[in-house]
């Protein structure tokens, strides 16, 4: 029967009852399925068992106690985790609604307010630019400056710095502090001239004679006159007339002649008009002193720098390095100056300090033809060279100072 083979029948066998021939195929079903069940139990491990079980080995191990280790995790491949992608979201609308962009991020107050500010600061800026603009072209500083170049002879240095702290302090209106020009020097040399030249510019250019104050030492305030009264009249004219540029927004011009004649009551009152204390729109000033004091030491300056100047032009210095010497003596010069005057009134601390130098030969000529020409006389060269000769003159380092300057050249023309 084990191997599949038909048995005889017994002798015994009951009639009717299935023959052999039925038995045997069920039989061998029987078999087949005893055999495949058996196989598929081999297969399978036993309960208990890893999955490197192999079927037919040795199983010395599988009662042993079985421990969780990471060594089998530590052999499975590591997978990065991807990144999901982030999808942008759409905006949907409704089919029956109207579609309209999305309101943008609203700004800051704080933001907005800087923005105004630099809009204002900016405005400012330009509009500042725009004032200094037209202070300066008020007054024609130009045009000054080349009247007094025509007009005044060897103090080209002197008429430089005029017109340079002119374009200063006329670049705006509003000064912390009035403008003190002192102008210092021998008699003869200019100072008058200039300040009567100033005075004709800025009548003109301010349409307002009375903005422009011309003060005379010996003629307002004579020696038998109280300092007192000349004090409280100088001190009304100068409020009157400040009173009246303030109004008008203009800068106006006072001009003091013959100042080393002033009383030191009046020294005083003017040095007043410089304090910070006074009403602002005495600080919107520009003052002229026109003084001698000093001119015994340009003179003697000038005379000691003689050779030094005339070494200079021996050794051919020219361009730079002769403007810087010039500087440099000129410089010198007003420092000597402002620590004599300072000694007699505090009122020159406050000073821009201008010296008019010694005029030579040659500027006492040009004076002459001048003269001579607005007097109607025809301005020859020769002529007013024989003029000129008639002068004293100061001899140093081949060079000739006329001792007056141009003080005799019109009683001088006069007599012609």
């Amino acid at each position: 029967m084990d191997r599949g083979q038909p048995s005889p029948e017994p002798p015994d066998a009951v009639p009717g009852a299935p023959g052999p021939s039925v038995i045997a195929p069920v039989r061998a079903v029987v078999r087949l399925r005893r055999r495949v069940c058996l196989l598929r139990k081999r297969r399978l491990p036993p309960p208990g068992v890893g999955p490197d079980y192999v079927p037919g080995a040795p199983r010395a191990n599988l009662d042993k106690p079985q421990f969780f280790t990471f060594d089998s995790l530590a052999e499975l491949p590591s997978k990065a985790p991807r990144k999901r992608r982030r999808r942008s979201r759409v905006v949907l609308y409704p089919e029956t609604s109207r579609k309209y962009r999305p309101h943008a991020e609203s700004q800051s107050r704080a933001q907005r307010c800087l923005l105004l500010l630099v809009a204002i600061v900016g405005f400012q800026v330009l509009n500042a630019i725009e004032n200094l603009d037209d202070n300066a072209l008020r007054y024609d500083l130009d045009g000054l400056e080349k009247a007094l170049q025509r007009a005044v002879f060897g103090q080209p240095a002197a008429v430089g710095r005029i017109v340079a702290l002119l374009r200063d302090y006329l670049a705006t209106h509003v000064h912390s502090r009035p403008l003190l020009l002192a102008l210092h020097g021998p008699s003869g040399v200019g100072k008058s001239h200039v300040g009567h030249l100033l005075a004709r510019h800025f009548r003109a250019v301010l349409e307002d004679g009375a903005l422009v104050l011309q003060y005379h030492a010996r003629h307002h305030c004579p020696q038998h006159r109280a300092a007192q009264d000349c004090r409280e009249e100088l001190a009304r004219r100068v409020a009157d007339v400040v009173a009246r540029a303030e109004a008008e927004e203009k800068t106006p011009l006072l001009v003091l002649d013959e100042v080393e004649f002033l009383p030191p009551v009046l020294l005083d009152e003017l040095h007043g008009f410089l304090q910070p204390q006074r009403s602002h729109h005495f600080h919107n000033a520009i003052y002229v002193l026109l003084s001698g004091a000093g001119g015994a030491e340009v003179t003697r300056f000038v005379l000691q720098n003689a050779s030094r100047s005339l070494a200079l032009r021996q050794d051919g210095a020219h361009g730079a390095q002769a403007a810087a010497a010039a500087a440099q003596v000129e410089e010198e010069l007003r420092a000597s100056l402002r620590a004599l005057l300072v000694r007699e009134h505090p009122l020159w601390q406050a000073a821009a300090i201008v010296p008019f130098l010694l005029l030579d030969k040659r500027d006492v000529v040009n004076c002459f033809r001048d003269e001579m020409a607005g007097e109607g006389f025809f301005p020859d060269q020769a002529r007013a060279e024989l003029l000129a000769a008639q002068l004293s003159y100061h001899r140093v380092a081949g060079r000739e100072f006329a001792v007056t300057g141009c003080k005799q050249v019109v009683a001088t023309v006069n007599l012609l």
